[in-house]
């Protein structure tokens, strides 16, 4: 369903560089929707007042997991973690991409050479949502990953682990919904 916006002002404003309109989004918040200058087109960057912004998905698929040795990172989450092995491919001597997926998950992580330049160990609080935590949480342990114990709160039970490199995930179980 389209998100249906009321401008604020009818006509766009620009700086030469950038043309943009300013617009109240439901629930109160003011927005603006820019576009530069010389990619713009009448449609995109004169919108009428009351226009609808087209229902469009914006989906976390790929998240980077910087590591400093890839083979025992990519042995840490597919033999100790359970992640699936997508891909593996060495494009050129400065890049390596390796794709791996938790189960059931549309999000997967990349490690490799040349994918971030984040420093090894920096990604901090990488969350998955686990059915039974206390199970995930077993099944780690089992499989040699040293685990938090489980933390309690009215918004979800967690564990947490960090891998070789010291980068952080959580896992969580969502509390039953009213």
């Amino acid at each position: 369903m389209p998100i249906q916006a009321a401008a604020i002002s009818g006509e766009p404003e620009s700086d030469g560089a950038w043309t943009w309109l300013k617009f109240r989004a439901p629930g109160g918040n003011v927005h603006s929707l820019g576009a530069q200058a010389q990619d713009c087109a009448p449609a995109a960057c004169h919108p009428t007042p009351g226009y609808t912004v087209p229902d469009m998905d914006w989906k976390i698929e790929l998240v980077a997991i910087p590591v400093t040795d890839v083979d025992r990172a990519k042995a840490f989450y597919v033999e100790q973690v359970g992640f699936h092995a997508d891909h593996d491919y060495q494009v050129s001597d400065v890049l390596r991409f390796v794709q791996l997926t938790p189960p059931g998950s549309a999000c997967s992580i990349v490690l490799g050479t040349g994918v971030t330049q984040m420093p090894p160990g920096s990604q901090k609080g990488v969350q998955c949502v686990v059915a039974d935590v206390e199970a995930a949480r077993r099944e780690l342990i089992a499989h040699g990953v040293p685990t938090s114990d489980v933390d309690v709160q009215p918004w979800g039970s967690f564990v947490t682990f960090s891998d070789p490199d010291g980068n952080t995930w959580a896992l969580q179980q969502v509390p039953p919904r009213p």
